[in-house]
């Protein structure tokens, strides 16, 4: 069952009616909604509803948050993560409208479009009150060049602005994509003309725009934030436009909304005030919805989320995508089933091209094999590091330019036990056990013995398995040399019997017999 607890568009709801029960609230108070989420699996929301600890503890069932926008600071992401619950946004829906409300305000702003309409409104007709600035030639300061940013950049350069932004995280060839020429934060705040934020909302960026900040501005600058209301001192921001600091200020987004009636903001001069609607367009809405959901049915489906907030992202399809997450998952898993005890140091090898992949989604899902197996705990994605380090599983990692037999190979090693694999054709494969060359599928019962190379051994299990009606859907026999150690792996349809295994144990020339199941 989905709760969606805030308005989402109708192309969203239908997707989940397709697939799910759906239930719909809005406006509920937190003790109201966390009241109501004891059988929710997954939870929707847009910036009204807040996702906090109490919300998050009432709702047991909880696999996913959808956030149907951006931002997801009104969600208590860490205390999800430690949870296991992903949080999942729509980072790409609704960037073209965000991109447009940011060029509008400061339009809107610097050609007194507001101050004009409520002019003419009021029966007036007074044309030289209202003289504006162009954007032709002025200096357009991003802080932050990221998606949004970088629409807004390109608008700009079509108005003929020239576009300058500090963002840490950009590149030069990042920037100079969108348009826009990377300089420190000082540099910006003291030559742009119009400043326009779009950054999350971090420790490092609340307040970024103080009184501070400010007194370094232009006179003639204006501030335009459509990001998030926090990274603004509003009170220094009013106090500033009050003495004539700064020109004028633009602002979609606040820290506290609904705007309080009595905040300075609203009575100081050359303001814009909209009421969070950057994102707010017909198209926006759908693309939001749809996206969000489309997410919250992946994870429900147990596959990871494309925008994962709290999630490493899966590699992209053409280089495997969630391909080399199952695999390295099913090693971890494997690995973990062919010990006898629960190990405290788990290695991880990259070789070949499986180098030019990230590799936190691998480290994060072969630990997520590993520790499922020990673990009562839900582990996935979201959480598996962290549940790692919290147990004290030491990760090792090294990587090889160059892999034996395959152009790419991902190993993992547990203990005395070292397994490993690659994609065959798009598709996974167990390709290496314990010093043995294999070819191994990663969905199944495994029934995994180790033994001497002889005349008859494999027919003998095979007929004994016949007899308690356990199938074999396929065989591998891997061995050193002729009649020395050999490994035989058997998938099978159905889990061996506990009897079963222990009468091949007793085989003569059987050295040790495992079970394992994949995927299942």
């Amino acid at each position: 069952m989905v709760h969606v607890a805030d308005p989402l568009a109708e192309e969203g709801l239908a997707l989940l009616r397709a697939r799910c029960e759906v239930r719909q609230t809005t406006g509920l108070k937190e003790a109201d909604l966390a009241a109501r989420l004891a059988d929710a699996d997954g939870l929707v929301v847009r910036s009204e509803t807040k996702v906090t600890v109490a919300i998050l503890d009432a709702a047991k069932r909880l696999q996913v948050v959808g956030r149907a926008g951006v931002g997801v600071d009104n969600i208590d992401v860490p205390a999800a993560t430690a949870r296991g619950v992903y949080v999942v946004n729509a980072p790409l829906g609704n960037i073209v409208a965000a991109a447009e409300h940011t060029v509008a305000l400061t339009l809107a702003l610097l050609r007194r479009v507001v101050d004009a309409d409520r002019s003419v409104r009021a029966s007036e007709w007074t044309r030289s009150k209202f003289i504006g600035r162009e954007l032709r030639g002025k200096t357009l300061g991003l802080i932050g060049v990221g998606r949004v940013g970088g629409e807004v950049a390109r608008r700009a350069a079509a108005f003929g602005m020239t576009v300058i932004a500090h963002d840490p995280f950009a590149t030069e060839a990042s920037a100079r994509a969108a348009g826009a020429r990377l300089v420190e934060l000082d540099e910006l705040v003291r030559t742009a003309d119009v400043i326009s934020l779009h950054v999350p909302l971090t420790e490092k960026t609340r307040g970024l725009v103080d009184a501070a900040a400010l007194t370094k501005m232009k006179p003639t600058a204006v501030v335009v934030n459509a990001a998030r209301g926090e990274v603004v001192d509003l009170d220094a921001l009013a106090a500033a436009l009050e003495k004539g600091t700064i020109a004028g200020a633009a602002l979609d987004v606040f820290a506290e909304e609904p705007l309080p009636a009595d905040a300075a903001i609203r009575r100081a001069p050359r303001t814009v005030l909209t009421p969070h609607i950057a994102g707010s367009t017909a198209e926006a809405q759908t693309n939001v919805a749809v996206d969000v959901v489309e997410q919250i049915l992946d994870v429900l489906d147990g596959r990871p989320a494309r925008f994962a907030v709290n999630a490493p992202r899966p590699p992209a399809e053409e280089a495997g995508g969630m391909a080399w997450l199952r695999l390295a998952e099913r090693l971890g898993s494997l690995a973990a089933q062919l010990l006898d005890d629960r190990p405290a140091q788990l290695s991880l090898s990259y070789a070949g091209s499986v180098l030019e992949l990230d590799p936190e989604p691998l480290r994060a899902a072969a630990v997520k094999g590993l520790l499922e197996t020990f673990s009562e705990q839900r582990v996935n994605l979201v959480n598996a590091l962290d549940l790692a380090r919290s147990r004290g599983l030491v990760i090792e990692e090294r990587r090889e330019t160059e892999a034996a037999r395959y152009a790419a190979l991902l190993s993992v090693s547990v203990g005395s036990t070292q397994v490993a694999g690659t994609l065959v054709q798009g598709e996974p494969r167990i390709v290496f056990i314990d010093d043995f060359w294999v070819d191994v599928p990663v969905e199944g019962h495994l029934l995994l013995t180790k033994h001497q190379d002889k005349p008859g051994l494999v027919g003998r299990v095979g007929t004994l398995l016949g007899e308690h009606d356990v199938n074999i859907s396929s065989m591998q026999v891997g061995r050193l040399h002729p009649r020395g150690e050999a490994l035989m792996i058997l998938t099978l349809d159905d889990p061996v019997p506990d009897e079963v295994r222990a009468r091949i144990r007793a085989f003569a020339d059987i050295n040790a017999v495992r079970t394992a199941r994949l995927g299942m």
